[in-house]
């Protein structure tokens, strides 16, 4: 018999735990005593002829003669319970498409019918037997024969009191996705999306390109990088913290449009919505402007909304999110001197804004010294706090926020009619930044310009401001041509779309402080 708790079922279906360690060792005998008896407990091969879901979509509503005639069936998968009724047992299993029911008896089995009843739940089995259904019409594999595939030495956690504490969750995904059905649709939803993604942008022109992820000048965002070296060629090396400047670097070559979709890597905090390594899409259309890629972007999100929940709305944290075109467009600065109710003519005056937004922090409860502004605070510094404080936070409907300053746009072309601002936008949905897209600057003199000043501010203290890519100008100097692009992180519309409320949700294994092994029961 299973040496698991009451039930069979290694506390999937209740009754009390045993100490861990104690189930550990126990399981550590049985492992011993297969050896012993000529059994390899870590198993080969086992020929897999059909997988759980697929038979249930085919045969769950078979009529019964046509059930009775489909044959032998081969299956294989992780025990998820046992359950013994003398002479058989049940048992379900389960592969990367469901959980399908198992039926065996000892005048089936004859000798091997022990063994069968002392699997363990996590162990895994490949079974062959015929299609059947039980009186409470549930499709089942009558057992003709069975191998033992692969032993589990550690039991899975109790159901009713397993892995409910968030760290040991994202910790041990691997259990995570076992006993939770709807961690594995999370990151099924997350694979469809980006295949939607991919087919949309293919179907428009676009090419899919793979860039450095290492790179001896890292550029493209206002972030600090991670920092390695390559010994061989004895350089310092970066964590490539955004993909713009080598997209743009392929149109200029010739490819108008191009996308990826890649990891990226910002030394940076941690929270629900951060995490130091990240996947983005980026793509870039020669001809085009940032007006192009909000209509580009709306159709983009009405093509998930259609693949991904049936339709153009999603409900994220019990807010209803309207994704049907066109979305609301919101100037930067008009929601800036809004927020804090002085006039777009007066956030040049940083004493002023600076005094006006401290008093509109303590109307609203905040520590006004939390900014940490000084003397020597930019203005443009002063928009940004702003904004992330009191404007984010009411961005519920998609909404573009369009026509940035320029001092925080470095890359982004300026406005003909006013050359203090740029042709940019970023998305919010649901109080989150999704995109951030504009027309890019083609300019080379003030591309240098910009990166020069860039430079000050580095100089000045500004760890995250951009370097002088000398290459990069070389390469506007051989000429791009009017070009738009955009980026979307990837794991924030699959927080959107899954209804998820943290970043680690969507993320397979996110960033945790090292784990202290050491006990029997770690």
């Amino acid at each position: 018999m299973s040496d698991d708790p009451p039930g069979g079922s290694g506390g999937i279906e209740g009754g009390a735990p045993l100490a861990g360690n104690e189930l550990v060792r126990r399981r550590q005998e049985k492992l011993r005593a297969l050896r012993a008896a000529g059994v390899d407990p870590f198993g080969t091969r086992f020929p897999v002829s059909h997988w759980a879901g697929p038979l249930h979509a085919r045969w769950d509503a078979a009529p019964e003669e046509e059930l009775r005639g489909a044959g032998p069936v081969s299956v294989a998968g992780r025990v998820m319970s046992i359950r013994h009724h003398g002479r058989s047992c049940f048992a379900h299993i389960l592969d990367q498409t469901g959980t399908l029911q198992l039926y065996a008896r000892a005048d089936v089995l004859g000798d091997t019918y022990a063994g069968f009843t002392d699997l363990d739940v996590a162990d895994f089995v490949g079974v062959t037997g015929d299609l059947m259904r039980t009186r409470t019409g549930e499709l089942t594999v009558q057992v003709k024969a069975w191998t033992f595939l692969s032993k589990s030495v550690r039991p899975l956690p109790e159901k009713w009191h397993g892995l409910r504490d968030v760290e040991t969750r994202y910790r041990q995904r691997y259990v995570d996705l076992l006993v939770n059905p709807g961690v594995r649709e999370v990151f099924r939803l997350r694979t469809r999306l980006i295949q939607t993604v991919r087919g949309f942008l293919d179907a428009r022109g676009f090419l899919e390109v793979e860039t450095p992820v290492m790179q001896p000048i890292p550029g493209g965002a206002t972030a600090r990088p991670f920092a390695t070296h390559h010994n061989a060629l004895d350089i310092p090396l970066f964590l490539r913290i955004a993909l713009e400047l080598h997209h743009k670097r392929l149109v200029v070559g010739g490819f108008d449009r191009v996308y990826e979709i890649g990891r990226i890597f910002r030394n940076e905090g941690v929270s629900t919505q951060h995490n130091p390594e990240f996947t983005m899409l980026e793509f870039y259309q020669a001809y085009a402007d940032y007006g192009d890629l909000m209509e580009l972007t709306e159709a983009l999100f009405v093509e998930l909304g259609q693949t991904l929940t049936g339709g153009p709305t999603v409900t994220y944290q019990g807010e209803r999110i309207d994704l049907t075109p066109p979305w609301r467009r919101l100037r930067y600065l008009d929601a800036v001197a809004g927020a804090i109710g002085v006039g777009p003519d007066e956030l040049r005056d940083r004493e002023r804004i600076r005094v006006v937004a401290r008093k509109a922090a303590g109307r609203r409860g905040l520590d006004p010294g939390a900014w940490g502004w000084g003397a020597a605070t930019p203005a443009y510094q002063i928009w940004k706090d702003v904004f992330e404080t009191f404007v984010e936070p009411t961005l519920v409907q998609p909404t573009f926020v369009i026509d940035f300053p320029t001092e925080i746009s470095p890359l982004a072309r300026q406005k003909r009619d006013n050359p203090g601002l740029v042709d940019r936008f970023e998305l919010f949905v649901a109080r989150m930044e999704v995109a951030n897209a504009y027309t890019e600057l083609n300019d080379p003199l003030e591309q240098r310009r910009r990166f020069e000043q860039q430079l000050h501010a580095r100089e000045a203290g500004d760890e995250e401001a951009h370097r002088l890519d000398e290459d990069y100008i070389r390469a506007l100097e051989y000429g791009l041509p009017p070009t738009a692009g955009e980026g979307i992180g990837i794991d924030r519309l699959t927080m959107l779309f899954a209804d998820r409320p943290s970043i680690r949700d969507v993320i397979l294994f996110p960033l945790l402080r090292p784990e202290a092994f050491g006990t029997d029961e770690d």
